[in-house]
């Protein structure tokens, strides 16, 4: 695919990546890791919790999402990088066997203040699972290099 530049986003852009399946398996085991709590590693303690059911951690979520990130955006765009992160919303639970797939919209562009090599990308992400169930919602923004500036490095 040909690299997209700072350039290339403008606001009401949309771009859709994944899916990606999360089994029973790495929910248990990334809780087990990184958020031991029991509605994340049993069945029956996710069935006393607000979870109702064995749900992924929320930062489960937030992982899945990035490596669909550095995969489908990231891997194809100029210098992009997170820039930071203004909201995170866990909306449902993430089910064993979900394939989450996420759409980015991009918000607003601006040039960036201290580095006028790269722009900054306001982007909204709804991560979805296959049913379109809305699981997560993370608002935040990307530092993307700028055509001109990759032109000016290549001579």
């Amino acid at each position: 695919m040909q690299t997209r530049f700072f350039e290339d986003f403008h606001p009401g852009m949309t771009m859709r990546f994944g899916p990606r399946l999360v089994t029973r398996e790495e929910i248990v085991g990334f809780a087990a890791e990184f958020d031991p709590q029991p509605m994340h590693l049993e069945e029956a303690a996710g069935q006393q919790s607000l979870l109702e059911g064995l749900g992924g951690s929320g930062w489960h979520t937030v992982c899945v999402t990035a490596r669909m990130l550095a995969e489908g955006l990231f891997a194809d765009t100029a210098a992009a990088s997170m820039a930071g992160v203004d909201e995170i919303k866990w909306l449902a639970p993430l089910r064993s066997d979900s394939r989450l797939a996420v759409t980015l919209t991009v918000l607003d562009t601006r040039a960036s203040d201290g580095r006028p090599d790269h722009g900054v990308v306001a982007m909204n992400c709804d991560v979805t699972d296959q049913f379109e169930t809305l699981v997560m919602r993370l608002i935040g923004t990307l530092t993307v290099g700028r055509r001109a500036a990759a032109a000016g490095s290549a001579g």
